[in-house]
C-alpha cells in the first residue's frame, strides 16, 4: 500500500466531511447566497447559454473545420506579421458584442488552429472588453471622458497584453508555430468569399439575438434593437441557404428545422428565446445526421461545449455564490466593496481591478453595476478599473482559459490583466478625477 497516495485520499475525505459537517445551514447570510447563486446560474442558463454560447459553440467548430490553418498561421500565426495579427486580434470586440465567457470557445478555436499565443491572448481580452454598444453605453451613463478613456485603453491593453505573452512565452510560442509549419498545408474545401457569407450568418446571429437594449427610445441603436429579431431571422435564413448551396444539406430539410420556428415565432412573439432554442436544436439534428462536412461541424461544436460548458456553469454557480446577483448580495458583502473602492489610489485601484476579474459581468451589466457604485462614493480610476478588468475576465472564464492553454499561462494572463487595468485606471483618476 502506498501510504503517500492514501493520506492524500483520506486528508480530501476528511476535509469534505469536515465542510459538510459544519455547512452554515439555516445562516441567513449562507442561505441566501446560495439561492443567489441558484437564481444566477438558472438565469445564465436560460439567457446566455442559449442566446450566447450556443452560437459561439457552432462559430468555433467552424473555425476548426472550415478555417485553413495555413490561414490562421498567416494571419494569426506567431510568425504573422504583427501589425496585422495585433490588429485583427484587438479590434475584434467592435464586431463581436460577447462578454468574457461567449468569447472563449472562439479563443479555443483560433488557439487550436495555430493561432500565436500574443494575438490569442489579444483577441481573448478584447473581444469582450472592445464592445462598441458598452462603450456607447459608458459614454452616455458615466460621461464622454469615461467612454473614451475605456474604448482607447481597452484596445491599448489588448495589444500590451498579447505583446508582454508572447515575450514571456517566446520559447514553447515558436515551438507551436514550427509544429503546425511542419504539419501539411490544407487546401480551402471552397472559396473565400462563401465562407465569408457562412461565417457572416453565425456572426450575425450571435450579434444581434445579444443586441443589448439603449436607454435612448429614439435613434439608431433604438431601432436596431427594434429590428434584433428580424436581423437576426434574416440571417438564421442566410444561414440555411449557405448549408443547401454548398454544404450538401437537403432544402426539405431546412424547410422542415424552420417550420415550428416560424410558427412558435408567430405564437409567442414575445418570448423569441423559444422559436431561437428550436431552430438551435433543429440545426444540432440536421448537422449531426447529415454526413460530411456538416457532421464534421456538428462535432468539433460539441467538443468544445462539452469541455467549456461544464466549467463555466460551476464558475457561475461559485461566483454567484461569493458576490451574488446585481443588487442581490452573495456572502461578500457590497458595502464591503463598496468601503475599498473610494478615491484614486493604489489599494482602490487593485482591490477594483481583482473584484473585476473574478466577478461575472453579462455583457452591459457594468455599466449600471458601476453607476450604482459611483453614487455611493466610488473613486473614477477605480470605475475606469473594474470597467477594463471586470468585462475581459471572471472566475467561470478563468477556469475554461486553464484549461486550453494550461496553468502558467492562465496565471500570466489574469495577472497582466489586473495590472494594466490597475495602471490605466490610476492614470486616469490622477489626471481626469
Amino acid at each position: 500500500m502506498n501510504w503517500k497516495d492514501e493520506g492524500k485520499k483520506l486528508a480530501l475525505i476528511v476535509a469534505v466531511f469536515l465542510g459538510v459537517y459544519f455547512l452554515p445551514v439555516g445562516v441567513p447570510r449562507f442561505d441566501n447566497a446560495v439561492s443567489e447563486a441558484l437564481q444566477l446560474v438558472k438565469w445564465y442558463a436560460r439567457e446566455h447559454v442559449l442566446l450566447c454560447l450556443v452560437p459561439a459553440f457552432f462559430i468555433a467548430g467552424a473555425i476548426g473545420v472550415f478555417i485553413s490553418q495555413n490561414s490562421v498561421m498567416k494571419y494569426l500565426g506567431a510568425k504573422a506579421n504583427r501589425f496585422v495579427a495585433y490588429g485583427v486580434a484587438s479590434a475584434s470586440g467592435t464586431i463581436l458584442a460577447v462578454c468574457s465567457c461567449t468569447v472563449l470557445p472562439l479563443f479555443a478555436g483560433i488557439w487550436r488552429m495555430g493561432a500565436g499565443l500574443g494575438p490569442a491572448c489579444a483577441f481573448l481580452y478584447s473581444g469582450p472588453a472592445i464592445n462598441v454598444l458598452a462603450i456607447v453605453l459608458t459614454a452616455q451613463v458615466l460621461g464622454p471622458k469615461m467612454g473614451i478613456a475605456r474604448a482607447v485603453c481597452a484596445i491599448l491593453i489588448g495589444i500590451v497584453i498579447g505583446v508582454l505573452m508572447h515575450f514571456i512565452f517566446r520559447k514553447e510560442d515558436g515551438e507551436k508555430a514550427a509544429g503546425f509549419e511542419n504539419a501539411a498545408e490544407d487546401k480551402p474545401a471552397r472559396p473565400l468569399w462563401q465562407n465569408v457569407l457562412y461565417f457572416s450568418a453565425m456572426i450575425g446571429i450571435l450579434v444581434f439575438a445579444n443586441w443589448g437594449k439603449p436607454q435612448e427610445t429614439m435613434g439608431f441603436w433604438a431601432i436596431m434593437f427594434a429590428a434584433k429579431w428580424w436581423m437576426t431571422s434574416f440571417f438564421a435564413v442566410l444561414l440555411g441557404v449557405v448549408l443547401v448551396l454548398w454544404f450538401g444539406v437537403r432544402s426539405w430539410k431546412i424547410g422542415v428545422m424552420a417550420l415550428p420556428v416560424v410558427l412558435l415565432a408567430a405564437l409567442f412573439p414575445e418570448q423569441p428565446i423559444i422559436a431561437f432554442t428550436v431552430g438551435a436544436l433543429g440545426l444540432s439534428l440536421i448537422t449531426s445526421t447529415n454526413g460530411g462536412e456538416a457532421e464534421d461541424w456538428f462535432s468539433a461544436s460539441w467538443a468544445f461545449a462539452k469541455q467549456i460548458l461544464p466549467l463555466l456553469l460551476f464558475g457561475v454557480l461559485v461566483s454567484g455564490i461569493l458576490l451574488g446577483r446585481v443588487g442581490h448580495e452573495g456572502l461578500i458583502p457590497s458595502p464591503w466593496i463598496s468601503s475599498m473602492v473610494g478615491g484614486n489610489g493604489v489599494f482602490a485601484n487593485a482591490f477594483a481591478a481583482i473584484v473585476g476579474a473574478f466577478m461575472y459581468f453579462a455583457t452591459l451589466t457594468e455599466v449600471p453595476i458601476l453607476s450604482g457604485l459611483m453614487a455611493n462614493g466610488m473613486g473614477q480610476g477605480p470605475a475606469l478599473t473594474l470597467l477594463l478588468a471586470g468585462p475581459a475576465l471572471s472566475l467561470p472564464s478563468m477556469l475554461v482559459i486553464r484549461s486550453v492553454m494550461g496553468t502558467k499561462k492562465t496565471a500570466v494572463f489574469i495577472s497582466l490583466v489586473i495590472v494594466m487595468s490597475m495602471l490605466c485606471g490610476m492614470v486616469y483618476g490622477a489626471f481626469f478625477a
